[in-house]
């Protein structure tokens, strides 16, 4: 255990001297100033207002930035060890396996879930100056999705940095992924079904199955109960699900797929030659 949290250590040390960190800190630090500056915070927009109005936005800018940034600063962890040889170089040191991978996942998790985090508290803090009322609730399960879709993007990062020897194949495997998640939002799902006429059912099960939509129909779910806004489809969802068990599912399933994501990367990690 001692070992896992070092190598965490490191990796943690090592992402505080890479460029990467200080521009996804800034990105969304610098989003979370504009929202200010624009005064988002004081806009009203279809009934929301305040922080709430500000989170609304954060969430559609979180959708399309967090995981690619996730992937193309985490799928090169492994594979880029290998390549520059520190992979055989702590390999070298009474260090197992087990505690090299996990321990990296540990570091690499903190330095890609605490910037988008901080930002959120960011704007929170500034909302309680500004004298607007918080949405603890709301706040909490907004955290807990962040944490959710980091932490399944971060297992698939990881996953592909083990099947992959080369950085170039990862970055390309990892944009391939997100390329295919976006267009399996509304707009390919809705074309699918137009020209093959799937059942509906089929389409809104495919739809739950992307970590991303996931995550949005979730967020949307705390500013709009009744998911207006996504139209039709919102009362089969809630039909099924329920609005408690959606937000439960929204929570926990990217987390599952993200354990079982790692846990697999972990198994090719071991198997695979290392060097």
């Amino acid at each position: 255990m001692k070992n896992l949290f070092l190598v965490a250590y490191l990796d943690v040390k090592e992402s505080l001297r890479s460029k990467w960190f200080y521009v996804y800190s800034v990105v969304f630090g610098g989003l979370m100033a504009l929202f200010f500056i624009s005064g988002v915070s004081d806009s009203v927009v279809m009934g929301f207002t305040g922080l709430s109005r500000m989170l609304l936005i954060f969430i559609q800018v979180t959708i399309i930035i967090l995981p690619i940034f996730i992937l193309i600063t985490t799928v090169k962890s492994i594979s880029g060890d290998r390549e520059s040889n520190v992979l055989e170089y702590m390999l070298s040191f009474p260090v197992s396996l087990k505690d090299y991978y996990w321990g990296k996942m540990l570091g690499r998790f903190l330095t890609v879930f605490m910037p988008v985090f901080l930002a959120l508290l960011l704007g929170v803090v500034f909302g309680l100056l500004k004298g607007g009322a918080l949405p603890w609730k709301m706040v909490f399960l907004y955290s807990a999705f962040l944490f959710s879709l980091s932490f399944v993007f971060l297992g698939l990062a990881f996953f592909l940095s083990t099947l992959v020897k080369s950085t170039d194949i990862a970055l390309g495997g990892s944009f391939v992924v997100w390329i295919v998640m976006l267009a399996f939002i509304d707009i390919g799902l809705i074309g699918l079904m137009l020209q093959n006429r799937m059942n509906d059912g089929l389409i809104v099960f495919l739809a739950m199955l992307n970590p991303i939509e996931v995550f949005r129909i979730g967020a949307i779910s705390l500013f709009d109960p009744e998911l207006t806004v996504i139209g039709p489809v919102a009362y089969y969802i809630l039909d099924t699900l329920g609005s408690t068990w959606l937000i439960i599912y929204a929570i926990f399933y990217p987390i599952v797929i993200g354990a079982l994501l790692s846990y697999f990367g972990y198994i090719a990690f071991r198997k695979k030659d290392l060097l």
